[in-house]
């Protein structure tokens, strides 16, 4: 539990009683500005037993000072394909290094995203991706595609995509076998509003994106139970003021989530003030939409079938030069948000871990700093660079601070 802390410097040393099930001693993060949902504490501190967070410190505890840096949430990445030259479509070792390279950036829960491919290959990976998900590596499948439109088709092979038929959309629900979390689809298609009941009935979120439906089409979504847009603004008509479109009944509806790509080229700053403002606070979710080049660098890599080129940070279609995704980390999202765009720090982490969190009904578990949740944690030094990750009370980035 973050409160003010007392007296700080040299850290007190572990004596007995460590936690039954961890055989470690309980720690206490002391020193940093902690941020809550009852708002920002300075000089406060955080107490990790085992794998959570818990409110009062024990008197065996081990304390760490932690002065000047920001303790904050662990990031909840709702939609991500891959990162470290690895895809969440690739084999089960791939899936597992891109989980590391994403948590060792802050991420310490993930759904893993697919792209467009052939159904048979897609209901195999979501068996592959499902049993990830039953022993806790992953928070689930996000199927994009292959349920969208070949005129807002971005980074998917148009060859293999086709109508949301509620029958193909059953076929991966049953393939996910419970862990299916997200669905996007251009809900304008036929069989779209009756695949978003369908989803909604066995209780996957359905997302409306790389969609050519209009204002009222997307009404209709909504009203059918859509209650995410996906990485808003991008693959989809724009706003005009005779055919406001889809962006504008997104934004303006509360039933809505809106998925913000925060990397400087899928968003202009003016684009993402904008969303904050008419969605609010509470309905803003940042991801990555990462795909293989999330923490390497430049180069040929492949999104699904698709080839792409990374050139400065910038994944492009090598045929068509369509943006093909992001090369994001949430760290880096973080402090561009706070340092360029200027956001609160209280904005950002609701932003990037308390509503992607609850979107998934993981809010009793993850997503804020208080007692009982899991021990998922950021440690970011005073220009918000990262310099510790804890997940489930274990360091994934130690700070080895003492």
């Amino acid at each position: 539990m973050a409160t003010p802390s007392g007296a700080r410097g040299t850290a007190r040393p572990a004596t007995t009683n460590p936690h039954p099930a961890t055989g470690k001693v309980p720690l206490v993060l002391s020193g940093a500005t902690v941020v809550l949902p009852t708002g920002t504490v300075k000089n406060g501190r955080v107490i990790v037993d085992g794998s959570r967070i818990i409110g009062t410190a024990p008197e065996n505890a081990h304390v760490i000072d932690v002065t000047n840096h920001w303790l904050v949430p662990g990031f909840v990445d709702l939609h991500n394909h891959g990162g470290g030259g690895a895809s969440f479509s690739g084999p089960a070792e791939d899936v597992q290094k891109a989980i590391r390279v994403h948590r060792d950036h802050g991420t310490t829960t993930l759904v893993a995203s697919t792209v467009t491919d052939d159904m048979d290959f897609l209901v195999g990976q979501a068996g592959l991706l499902s049993e990830l998900a039953e022993q806790g590596d992953i928070a689930g499948i996000h199927f994009e595609g292959p349920f969208i439109s070949p005129c807002r088709k971005g980074a998917h092979s148009e060859a293999l995509l086709r109508y949301p038929d509620p029958a193909e959309v059953r076929k991966l629900i049953d393939a996910a076998r419970g862990q299916a979390r997200m669905v996007t689809l251009a809900t304008e298609l036929p069989g779209g509003l009756d695949s978003v009941r369908l989803l909604t009935e066995h209780g996957v979120i359905a997302a409306v994106g790389h969609t050519d439906a209009t204002y009222e089409q997307t009404v209709e979504a909504i009203d059918a139970g859509a209650t995410v847009a996906t990485h808003l603004f991008n693959a989809m008509p724009q706003i005009g003021h005779r055919a406001p479109g889809p962006i504008t009944a997104l934004l303006e509806d509360e039933r809505v989530t809106v998925e913000l790509i925060n990397d400087g080229t899928h968003l202009h700053p003016a684009a993402l003030r904008l969303a904050f403002h008419h969605a609010a606070v509470h309905r803003v979710a940042f991801i990555t939409d990462a795909m293989d080049a999330a923490g390497i660098g430049d180069g040929r890599y492949l999104l699904g079938p698709l080839e792409v080129e990374v050139s400065e940070g910038v994944a492009r279609l090598v045929e068509g030069g369509s943006i093909a995704g992001s090369t994001l980390t949430l760290d880096r999202a973080f402090k561009r948000a706070v340092t360029i765009d200027r956001l609160p720090v209280e904005d950002v982490v609701a932003a990037i871990s308390a509503n992607p969190a609850r979107l998934l009904g993981m809010a009793d578990r993850i997503g804020s700093l208080e007692p009982g949740k899991d021990a998922d944690l950021v440690l970011l030094d005073h220009h918000f660079d990262l310099k510790g990750v804890m997940r489930r009370g274990e360091w994934v980035v130690d700070p080895q601070l003492g």
